[in-house]
């Protein structure tokens, strides 16, 4: 992997972690584009590593306070929410890690983002702000998160649409989502890194993984401040409609 290819699948995972189209889905085409199929599972925890960083950034002040105060509510809520996903992960990992190698199921879940995608912009809008929210309400949209493991459902979509479906706001549903991803993210960087310890890694030049990583946490960055101003007055179904099309041309291909 050149350089110029680690900043494209840099820009391609910063865009689509925090875009509902899928990054994992979006990853697994580019790698094939590439022909980069060796670079697997570390290229993505690179790339992750960069998303994460965009979001540190973006939240560093709500984090400070979480650090300050870390019995706080918001800090159960977010908790709360991860469980679903973490659960989902340790009972099912070994059978999502082998359709997201072999993508067979990529364009149907494709298909699927866009379907609720849609649906959710159905949906009367709610109110509900971060602080209205319940323990109920971030285990729902906990739930959601935890069907993101399939690689090409896209998890900010899912979390978009769980929380859009308890009535909040679609900013502070936009906001959430990525808050909560936070967690997520964060374990599965470090669920991922056993194969760098073990050695189980292809060869993989420093500048490329640094390209990669540093391409990922900019467009990660820009991506979540677009995406929460985007949902405030626009619809998703632009979203849904480019992911159909997206869908249908890799079960064409």
């Amino acid at each position: 992997m050149d350089w110029l290819q680690a900043v494209i699948l840099g820009i391609i995972q910063g865009l689509t972690e925090f875009l509902p189209i899928s990054s994992t889905g979006h990853l697994f085409l580019g790698r094939k584009l590439f022909g980069l199929e060796e670079a697997g599972l570390f290229l993505d925890t690179m790339l992750h590593i960069g998303t994460f960083i965009a979001l540190i950034v973006f939240y560093k002040d709500i984090l400070l306070k979480l650090i300050k105060k870390p019995f706080s509510r918001l800090t159960l809520l977010l908790i709360v929410g991860t469980i679903p996903a973490v659960i989902a992960g340790v009972l099912f990992s070994d059978f999502f890690d082998e359709i997201s190698k072999t993508g067979v199921t990529i364009g149907w879940e494709f298909l699927i983002t866009g379907l609720f995608l849609w649906f959710a912009d159905s949906i009367k809008k709610g109110e509900k702000k971060v602080e209205d929210l319940t323990l109920f309400d971030s285990l729902f949209i906990g739930s959601f998160q935890a069907f993101a493991i399939f690689p090409a459902i896209s998890r900010s979509a899912m979390t978009i649409v769980g929380a859009i479906i308890r009535k909040m706001d679609k900013e502070a549903a936009a906001y959430f989502s990525f808050l909560l991803s936070i967690p997520a993210i964060f374990g599965g960087v470090v669920f991922q890194m056993k194969d760098i310890y073990t050695g189980n890694i292809p060869q993989i030049s420093f500048l490329s993984m640094l390209c990669a990583t540093i391409a990922s946490a900019i467009f990660g960055y820009i991506a979540v401040k677009f995406m929460i101003s985007f949902v405030k007055k626009r619809s998703l179904k632009i979203f849904a409609i480019y992911v159909f099309a997206l869908g249908l041309v890799v079960l064409f291909i």
